[in-house]
């Protein structure tokens, strides 16, 4: 039954976060080093948020929806959801601000 859960919540939620950030990142041709970091910082974060999901069900919904709807950064999510991500997440965020006005 976790498993499912887990996937339930990479396909609605740790998904379209790294989804997103990869492509924003790539398109303001940000090093191979800093995507890789971070992607790699959000697949370890997963069970952290799978847990908080557990916990916190409506901070779920509520936060997949503001990032559908471009009301939240993902970035600030995944800073939230994962804390240990924070140097990870501020090495692409230069990168992540240049691309706002372009996605």
């Amino acid at each position: 039954m976790m498993e499912l859960f887990a996937a339930f919540v990479s396909f609605f939620l740790t998904g379209p976060l790294q989804a997103e950030l990869s492509e924003k990142l790539q398109m303001t041709r940000a090093p191979q080093a800093i995507v890789s970091g971070l992607m790699e910082c959000s697949k370890e974060a997963a069970p952290a948020i799978v847990n908080r999901v557990l916990s916190e069900p409506i901070w779920a919904l509520t936060q997949t929806f503001n990032v559908w709807t471009g009301q939240i950064q993902p970035d600030a999510v995944l800073l939230e959801a994962a804390p240990g991500c924070a140097s990870a997440i501020e090495a692409a965020r230069p990168f992540l601000r240049e691309g706002e006005g372009s996605v």
